[in-house]
């Protein structure tokens, strides 16, 4: 599985940002996709994720700032982002499971501004 996530750059606090992830490859195998973030000095937490029935996870932090969604196909997941704050500010990565292996895509800096 190939990831390829584009989106991502400055915005001011409040504002919102869309990062988009386009999968390839053996797409069917795949069970969720989502997208994680790291800030420097900090763990890499997930931020939302999907699965292939519609079900999605969020990091509390952003729940109800941000919405995660995808086509029924795994092909493709969104990040739509709301209301962001500077603590927002990090790499984003997608990222795609299959019952064996996780796959990653290129990471994507969101930085939000005060």
């Amino acid at each position: 599985v190939q990831l390829q996530a584009s989106g991502g750059g400055l915005v001011q606090a409040g504002e919102s940002m869309r990062l988009s992830c386009r999968a390839s490859g053996s797409t069917a195998s795949i069970i969720y996709l989502g997208w994680y973030r790291q800030a420097p000095g900090k763990q890499r937490e997930l931020v939302a994720r999907i699965d292939s029935g519609g079900s999605t996870n969020y990091l509390a932090s952003v729940k109800g700032r941000f919405v995660i969604s995808g086509d029924n196909s795994m092909n493709t997941v969104y990040l739509e982002m709301n209301s962001l704050k500077p603590e927002d500010t990090a790499v984003y990565s997608c990222n795609a499971r299959s019952r064996q292996n996780h796959y990653w895509g290129q990471g994507t800096q969101v930085t939000v501004s005060s």
